[in-house]
């Protein structure tokens, strides 16, 4: 099995590009199963995520077209695909397929809404929380689908005539019940009105494609979505919106070991609450043309307290990354995690570097402390793996990092991306 070795101690200088979101790329890619024409999505990310997708699409029919790359246009280091369902030949999302990714759950949305049924199974357990899928298929039946769970599958109907339009409130904003929900409403009869919709970048790159498929959408960034459903989508060419969690991620990586790295084909706008907390921490951080320019010098960062919230807060998927950050602060910081209930469980690899963190209930309190050493470490989920990488950067002699298959699931070429900026790091096997 591979792992990652860090030697630590270098800074990082340089430029890394940003890749298309993998938030974003799984439901513009679920989108594909509305429309018998032909989806192209551009900026795809290479990650294990979207490789998974990709066979379960296929499953149900879709016929996928990958175009080739040109390695010396940086603008095309992102995957240029094609996503064609003209027919679905499946309406099952088998257990062995859905089991591996718990966003391969979303297909019921665009499944029901074109075929009238399917047949999907329930999402597997979540190593950062239990997140159920009841607002999901609540919404699902306020649009007349008839719901039975059986034998470990969400067996759906819709009425005879299609999916009817119809008011849908989430007690909790749900990422996931939104796009499900959206996406099952383009094909509805009459107006949907989802309330307490998230707000989240991904939720608009999805309502922004599904647009120029012919839906109509209205309220996008805000938490009552409009959709007035339509008879049937076409195709469109979409290009993936930047992942904002990679730049968030790159952004702590440099305010951890100094540096001056020019983050590329990325928006500053898509997590402005999360560079307003580095700035405090005392990282300088500028917009360009293109990009983000993040610059520190490696020491002396300040301790700022962050509560996660719901976009346009501070993510929760940056949450392990500024906890390892935070590690080299000259002070006390308290992190809330008000997400998921179980969020903290890379807490304990990080002490294994030296770090002082105490946990309370939903709030982690982190001592800066001046050095950190190289440990054995195990990557427990995807974004707390990144946050292992990072305290590996700075400490003193070896870190090697296991179970990396969970940074697969979110980063692209992450060994590269930090190698070509001076850090000395690399992918290694038993």
């Amino acid at each position: 099995m591979a792992k990652i070795k860090i030697i630590g101690g270098n800074r990082l200088n340089g430029e890394i590009y940003i890749s298309g979101a993998k938030n974003a790329a799984l439901p513009l890619m679920i989108a594909s199963l509305l429309s018998e024409e032909k989806l192209v999505l551009e900026n795809l990310p290479a990650l294990a995520d979207v490789k998974q997708l990709k066979a379960i699409l296929k499953n149900h029919g879709t016929q996928i077209t990958e175009q080739e790359q040109n390695p010396k246009d940086e603008s095309s280091i992102g995957k240029t695909v094609s996503f064609q369902a003209k027919i679905i030949s499946d309406i099952c999302a088998p257990y062995e397929l859905v089991s591996e990714m718990r966003a391969s759950f979303w297909v019921i949305g665009p499944l029901l809404a074109r075929m009238g049924e399917a047949r999907v199974s329930l999402p597997g357990g979540c190593a950062i929380g239990t997140r159920p899928v009841d607002f999901f298929l609540d919404g699902l039946k306020q649009l007349g689908a008839k719901i039975e769970i059986k034998d470990g599958y969400v067996i759906a109907k819709a009425p005879k005539g299609g999916l009817v339009g119809n008011r849908v409130h989430f007690p909790k904003i749900s990422v996931g019940a939104t796009h499900t929900i959206m996406m099952a409403a383009t094909l509805a009869n009459g107006t949907t009105i989802i309330e307490n919709a998230a707000r989240e970048p991904e939720v608009g790159d999805l309502a922004n494609c599904l647009i120029k498929m012919g839906a109509k959408i209205s309220g996008i960034g805000t938490h009552v979505l409009t959709i007035e459903g339509v008879k049937k989508l076409h195709g469109a060419t979409h290009r993936t919106l930047p992942d904002r969690i990679e730049t968030g991620t790159y952004a702590m990586a440099v305010a951890m070991t100094g540096g001056e790295v020019l983050l590329k084909n990325t928006n500053a706008k898509l997590l402005q609450s999360a560079l307003d907390i580095l700035i405090k921490a005392g990282v300088e951080i500028s917009e360009e043309k293109n990009g983000i320019r993040v610059k520190a010098n490696g020491a002396g960062l300040r301790p700022v307290d962050v509560e996660t919230q719901e976009f346009p807060g501070f993510p929760t998927d940056l949450q392990a990354q500024y906890m390892a950050l935070m590690i080299r602060s000259a002070g006390v910081a308290n992190i809330k995690e008000t997400i998921f209930e179980n969020r903290f469980m890379h807490v304990a690899e990080l002490a294994r570097f030296g770090a002082d963190i105490k946990v309370d209930g939903q709030v982690a309190t982190v001592s800066g402390v001046p050095q950190l050493r190289g440990a054995q470490v195990m990557a427990t989920d995807l974004r707390a793996s990144v946050s292992l990488v990072i305290a590996g950067l700075v400490a003193k002699g070896e870190t090697t990092v296991s179970r990396i298959y969970h940074l697969d699931r979110g980063f692209e070429n992450l060994e590269e991306k930090l190698k070509r900026c001076g850090a000395q790091i690399e992918r290694v096997n038993d």
